[in-house]
């Protein structure tokens, strides 16, 4: 298929920014289709690697999103679980390599605002992609707020209010989030990476060597109830559904990473890697931590374990989910950021401008995301809705409409079978990502008006402690 996939294919030159030397200041200046002009004493925008990449990719799939998967297979059942979280993947990993062919074949695009003016012609387009995707990314970084939260309460036993600690949340993510290029950040994508990863290997290990989960009754006979093949509600499949949906949605960071990387031309292979790594971890955490806590699986999965291995769970953690709130504050700052500086000289140059603007964009993102956070502490309901509302159009409409824009003229001209499946399965996603959407947003505001009127259930701005 990579034919038509590239029927538009620019020559390297394009893709990569050319480089010389500035004889005034002997500094080297590289000419960027996005950046402009960035010489050797500002902001280096197109300094990540291939492996850099990979990590990033990883980071902005492996976060929040996972730590639902065991509660989603609880209530569809381990083999439908397991199949919708795979067919997830597979639209999702398709998706995220037309972002790649998309910039190649576009290398002047930025962020998906972008994308919307192009394949929605025009500027209605162009702005409702760019609120979606705006308000889609803070709503990570305040699931990432709060699960830093249940994190904090969960070690300290809840030994303050909970909005204190999303407070203390917001201002370290803040704080990270300020630093302003994707190569200086890539090392913190190592750490968020190792410190997810291990949690959750700690978290399978120590689910099946204790002798119960923290949900499961801690005195007397306890019995594992588990479901194969679930009978849930719609409601209650598509909530589920739109969770395992959030577990991808890193697809919208894609632009923004791809755009600073040194050689755009490496993506795909950044991308094949991320994606595969993604999906293996999302299973093996999934099935092995519902398997040892049926129906006692908390959510976050963190909390499945016992009480001191909770707390070693999250320890672990922590640093993963203040990465997470980090990089998805960064990210939608950074588009803020050079929306309103493109073109101008003040986009890399240090000056006072350029600062200014920088941080009042971090900062007007973090404050969002603390209100998301505060707001909706729910945080099954949080992450289906995000999946649903936003995650499917970013992640599975949009993409699909890219391919389209590219190679729908040749529809009368290629015969090919190749073609003809390509061009059924992109109009297919497109249709399937509806429903989710349409679906998966009733199901999701259902179950958080539930959640709310239930005894006990966690109020906006809240001290209740919500590790339990």
């Amino acid at each position: 298929m990579g034919g038509f996939l590239n029927s538009k294919k620019k020559s390297p030159g394009d893709v990569e920014a050319s480089s010389d030397v500035d004889s005034d200041s002997n500094t080297i200046v590289t000419k960027d289709e996005v950046f402009g002009v960035i010489k050797g004493d500002g902001p280096n925008y197109r300094n990540v690697g291939w492996m850099g990449t990979t990590v990033l990719l990883i980071k902005s799939q492996i976060g929040v999103g996972v730590l639902s998967v065991p509660y989603a297979l609880s209530v569809l059942g381990i083999v439908p679980g397991v199949i919708c979280l795979w067919a997830i993947s597979g639209i999702i990993a398709w998706s995220d390599y037309v972002v790649g062919q998309f910039k190649i074949n576009h290398p002047h695009v930025y962020g998906i605002d972008d994308v919307g003016r192009i394949v929605l012609r025009g500027r209605i387009g162009r702005e409702t992609i760019a609120v979606m995707y705006w308000i889609f990314m803070c709503c990570v970084a305040g699931s990432g707020l709060l699960g830093i939260s249940i994190g904090l309460n969960a070690l300290s036993d809840h030994a303050t209010c909970t909005a204190v600690y999303v407070a203390v949340a917001t201002v370290v993510a803040f704080l990270l989030a300020c630093i302003q290029t994707l190569g200086k950040i890539s090392w913190l994508g190592w750490v968020g990476l190792i410190s997810i990863v291990a949690a959750l290997l700690t978290l399978t290990i120590a689910v099946g060597v204790e002798e119960r989960p923290a949900l499961a009754p801690q005195d007397g006979p306890w019995e594992k109830n588990l479901i194969i093949f679930g009978q849930p509600s719609f409601t209650e499949a598509i909530t589920a559904v739109s969770t395992l949906v959030f577990a991808f949605t890193g697809t919208p960071a894609f632009f923004g990473i791809v755009s600073e990387m040194r050689d755009p031309r490496k993506y795909t292979m950044s991308m094949c890697c991320s994606q595969l790594f993604v999906t293996i971890v999302d299973t093996v955490v999934g099935v092995v931590v519902y398997y040892y806590c049926g129906q006692y699986v908390a959510s976050p999965a963190l909390g499945s374990a016992g009480h001191a291995m909770k707390k070693i769970c999250y320890g672990l953690a922590l640093p993963g989910l203040i990465v997470t709130a980090m990089f998805f504050t960064h990210l939608p700052a950074k588009y803020l950021f050079v929306r309103i500086m493109r073109g101008s000289e003040h986009l890399t140059r240090n000056s006072v401008k350029h600062y200014i603007t920088w941080y009042s964009c971090v900062l007007v993102c973090v404050l969002f995301s603390y209100v998301i956070a505060s707001a909706i502490p729910v945080f099954d309901g949080l992450a289906s809705l995000v999946g649903a509302l936003f995650g499917t159009v970013l992640c599975i409409q949009l993409m699909g409409g890219m391919w389209l824009y590219d190679n729908w003229q040749y529809r009368k001209q290629k015969k090919s079978f190749g073609y003809r499946v390509a061009l059924f399965w992109n109009i297919f996603v497109i249709g399937l990502g509806t429903f989710l959407m349409v679906a998966g947003t009733y199901g999701a505001i259902v179950g958080i008006i539930d959640s709310y009127n239930a005894t006990g259930g966690t109020s906006a701005w809240s001290c209740a402690d919500n590790s339990v």
